[in-house]
């Protein structure tokens, strides 16, 4: 187990082109107040490097009354009204200007209580709205998905632990025991339970990298409890997928539903770096440059904490 943490200093280079990505995909809100009549939201990241993305309603629609955009916290929002002649759904529906690393989360409530939930991407940026109502929200499973694998801090983290433990047996228990803390802060800060501003949730984040980074050059063993660190630093984890749907936001009704698949998708992210992990063991098995790769990873993974930690303590006090 110990000679396999060579492989991570290349993925460390790798990730050190990359920065921290945190989830804000554009959002758009259709809420139907008359037949064929919806009240318009589009909600578009203002930390995105582009000019806002613009919504293409289908030909039989035209939309009147465009607000100029408001700045509110991460996003650009624009409201306005959209007519059609007929029912929106069986129609199609795109968003243009989408980046790599922003999606659109589309939400259109109809006025006989059905209601549809899409993900448009820079990859598939058109929909049909379908005529059936979509019962399960599982776009947020894809967005579960998009922030653990986009977002580095976390994945620096768990990949982090891998140093930290002797044996697969003792990693799949520290993992589960950060799954499970991190599931926890999510329902209790998406309820309403607990509550942690995502900026001060983010710094905090960078902190535990920072410790990681500390623990892996001392290294020190976990030999039998690792799982109390990956747990208790999974709890501050949490808060920060929690900040991350929350700024999204979703409706009410489905709040139970989104929090779950949002959750799985996270989970389904981790699985798949697990691979990573079994290539890992096969492919150094029999490399001998244990000490070296500790210590390269120590200075990656705490450098790029304390980047990231004093990057958004400015965020927090500007």
């Amino acid at each position: 187990m110990s000679k396999l943490r060579f492989l991570f200093v290349p993925i460390l280079i790798f990730f050190s082109y990359l920065e921290a990505h945190e989830l804000n995909p554009a959002r758009l809100i259709l809420e139907e107040v008359e037949p064929y009549s919806f009240d318009v939201v589009w909600k578009f990241p203002s930390n995105v490097l582009t000019q806002p993305g613009s919504i293409v309603f289908p030909s039989i629609c035209k939309e009147t009354s465009k607000s100029l955009p408001e700045l509110e916290r991460k996003y650009l929002i624009t409201y306005s009204s959209l007519v059609c002649e007929s029912s929106l759904q069986g129609n199609d529906l795109s968003v243009k200007g989408l980046s790599r690393m922003t999606d659109a989360l589309i939400s259109i409530r109809f006025s006989d209580g059905n209601k549809f939930e899409g993900l448009v991407s820079v990859n598939e940026p058109k929909l049909t709205i379908p005529g059936e109502t979509n019962l399960y929200p599982t776009s947020y499973f894809w967005l579960g998905v998009d922030h653990l694998l986009s977002g580095i801090d976390h994945l620096l983290f768990v990949f982090g632990l891998i140093f930290l433990v002797q044996g697969m047996t003792i990693l799949i228990k520290t993992i589960t025991a950060f799954t499970l803390a991190h599931s926890i802060t999510l329902g209790l800060s998406v309820f309403g339970v607990v509550n942690l501003p995502q900026a001060t949730a983010e710094a905090i984040i960078a902190l535990t990298l920072v410790y990681l980074a500390l623990e892996i050059g001392s290294k020190n063993k976990y030999l039998s409890t690792p799982w109390f660190l990956a747990f208790g630093f999974g709890l501050l984890h949490g808060f920060g997928f929690a900040g991350a749907l929350s700024e999204i936001g979703f409706a009410n009704d489905n709040l139970l539903f989104s929090l779950l698949f949002f959750n799985l998708g996270i989970e389904a992210g981790q699985l798949v770096i697990l691979p990573v992990i079994g290539l890992i063991i096969w492919f150094f098995n029999k490399v001998k440059f244990e000490r070296l790769s500790y210590k390269l990873s120590s200075y990656a993974i705490g450098g790029m904490g304390t980047f990231w930690l004093i990057e958004r303590m400015i965020k927090i006090i500007s």
